[in-house]
């Protein structure tokens, strides 16, 4: 959720190093931002309420700082809650990514003989680290400090004394960056490249002390030295700008045809090696969150259609409790976008457990999930730096049909539906075609309640759709299968609901149609989404027939309506409220 970034080196201008890395990260947290700087042996900070972005840090000099963007969990969206968060000395500060669940019971301990400021939980880990530091070194009092809490957290703890950090996890990710008489911390590596490309990946239950000139691992259970690996990280730079476009939302839903032609030219040894994994496996699941899940459960309906094979999905956060299922011959895709979800993460770390094989398919190297997993394919979707994802939720669906055609040995006809898609969705980011979508768009924008209706792979992508318009719009939208409507949905339909109606030339045609008069005779709007006009619709996006490449073309209208009708809405489609980009506490 929150992102961190430290820095200490030979640079002096560390405040503002750590201010500009922030803005990397800001898609993690951004209800508040704080920098930290050591200045005279002690911890001065600037920090405020609201976005990073328009601010400006003023601290002194200093070769030693770090810093911090919020997303709530304990306490209002305030500039005493932001962090950092000081020790009553001054000396020490804490930034945190997580929940101490046991906070309140830590605040008990602590007594009056502390100084509590803030509403957080994190600032109770300052005083704690305070109380050990007395009598221990600065790693053994972080270490006993952190073997109190109870929950999954990542902390970043400065000294201003000896300028050292001491990054230390459970959960949440951190990497350090290893420079030359200098090194970072930072939530993903992202906010490093500018300043290195070596770097170690912190796993969980390690504990990293890291100063100018040397950078030690520890385990945090024992206290012993761990050997640590740097590993080089060969990306390009991965700084998102928005061009000419007014919001990276629909910068990168204008980036997926690329996306998919990339997918269809570069993919087919990657894919073929997973189907080979799937086909020797006893029990195939597909796990994700929030939109990850739509492109697993999209899978169930592709592989029954194309491959004649049946695959389970979960949602990642409810497959702990069907773990009983799992052997060592069951094979787990999961399906993240940051490779850093926590619900993701903790249901393969029990499959592992289970000995079940791990395939991740993310758009981020290095990642969590990326490591902990025996095979991996990296969707190369490009940064995302929009909280609702796009580009990466069509690479993931253009993998699943690509995965699906090669189970049956037709990789060359998915190849050719996929470059069609392309083309399909290149036309339908037309200036004509966006003009159509942008008037329907204002029209769904004044609704009270929306509901999108599919069946069949159109169905994943109802789901899709409403959570999509949930997301940047706020209105209230319900994706449900057609056939659903009448056990109880349609009894909220009244004069001018608006509902979204996938109708693809497809075997579910007919069927959508009948729901979509259901909801018509009942003084509903129908905003037919489909190959074809029907006397149904009352605002018709036109999506050509082009095989299951359908499926993926209709997901783009539905991106494109949530992101118009936030605009319309004056909304940020960006940054919505109370949304994080990578979601790394429970």
């Amino acid at each position: 959720m929150c992102g961190i970034f430290g820095y200490i080196g030979h640079r002096q201008n560390a405040a503002h190093i750590v201010f500009e890395g922030l803005k990397l990260l800001e898609y993690r947290g951004y209800d508040s931002w704080g920098v930290g700087a050591a200045v005279d042996k002690k911890i001065v900070i600037d920090k405020h309420a609201g976005k990073i972005l328009d601010a400006k840090v003023k601290l002194p000099d200093s070769n030693f700082a770090f810093g911090h963007t919020r997303w709530a969990t304990h306490g209002g969206v305030t500039d005493i809650n932001a962090h950092p968060h000081r020790d009553c000395t001054g000396k020490i500060a804490v930034v945190h990514n997580g929940i101490i669940e046991n906070y309140e019971e830590i605040k008990k301990t602590l007594g009056r003989k502390h100084k509590i400021i803030s509403e957080t939980d994190t600032e109770v880990f300052a005083h704690l680290i305070e109380d050990y530091y007395k009598n221990h070194t600065l790693i053994e009092a972080v270490r006993l400090a952190f073997l109190k809490l109870r929950g999954l957290s990542a902390f970043l703890v400065a000294d201003a004394t000896d300028k050292t950090f001491i990054a230390i996890k459970t959960g949440s990710p951190f990497v350090i960056g290893i420079g030359k008489k200098e090194n970072m911390v930072g939530s993903d590596f992202n906010c490093l490249l500018s300043l290195t490309r070596n770097v170690i990946f912190l796993e969980d239950n390690q504990l990293a002390e890291v100063t100018e000139n040397n950078v030690s691992v520890f385990s945090i259970k024992t206290g012993k030295k761990i050997k640590s690996q740097i590993q080089k990280i060969d990306w390009k730079e991965a700084i998102a700008t928005k061009g000419n476009f007014s919001h990276f939302m629909i910068k990168e839903i204008h980036e997926q045809p690329n996306v998919i032609r990339n997918i269809a030219e570069n993919y087919s040894s990657q894919v073929e090696k997973l189907a080979k994994n799937i086909q020797k496996a006893k029990g195939t699941f597909f796990i994700g969150a929030g939109t990850a899940f739509h492109a697993g459960l999209s899978g169930n309906y592709l592989f029954s259609k194309i491959a004649k094979m049946h695959v389970n999905t979960a949602v990642a956060s409810e497959f702990n409790y069907l773990e009983d299922f799992l052997t060592k011959d069951s094979l787990i895709i999961a399906l993240s976008q940051s490779g850093e979800t926590i619900d993701v993460v903790e249901p393969l770390d029990r499959a592992k457990a289970k000995g079940s094989k791990i395939f991740a398919v993310t758009n981020t190297l290095g990642s969590t999930i990326y490591r902990m997993a025996d095979y991996n394919m990296l969707l190369n979707a490009g940064v995302e730096k929009a909280v609702a994802s796009t580009k990466a939720y069509i690479a993931k669906i253009s993998v699943i049909l690509m995965l699906a055609y090669s189970i049956v040995g037709k990789v060359d006809e998915v190849k050719k539906i996929l470059l069609k898609t392309a083309d399909e969705t290149q036309r339908i980011l037309s200036k004509k075609t966006i003009d159509g979508i942008k008037k329907i768009a204002k029209v769904l924008s004044k609704a009270e309640n929306i509901y999108a209706i599919g069946r069949g792979v159109s169905y994943p992508t109802a789901l899709e759709a409403a959570l999509k318009i949930k997301e940047v719009s706020y209105i209230p939208t319900e994706g449900l299968a057609g056939g659903e409507l009448k056990h109880g949905t349609i009894a909220l339909i009244s004069r001018c609901t608006p509902c979204i109606v996938f109708a693809p030339q497809d075997e579910t045609y007919e069927s959508i149609l009948s729901n979509a008069i259901e909801i018509k005779s009942r003084g509903g709007i129908i905003i037919g989404v489909s190959h074809k006009n029907s006397s149904a619709f009352d605002h018709f996006i036109e999506i050509k027939d082009i095989k299951e490449g359908s499926y993926i073309a209709q997901i783009i209208v539905a991106q494109l309506l949530a992101y118009f009708m936030a605009v319309d809405l004056k909304l940020d489609p960006d940054k919505p409220r109370n949304l994080a980009k990578s979601v790394t506490v429970k």
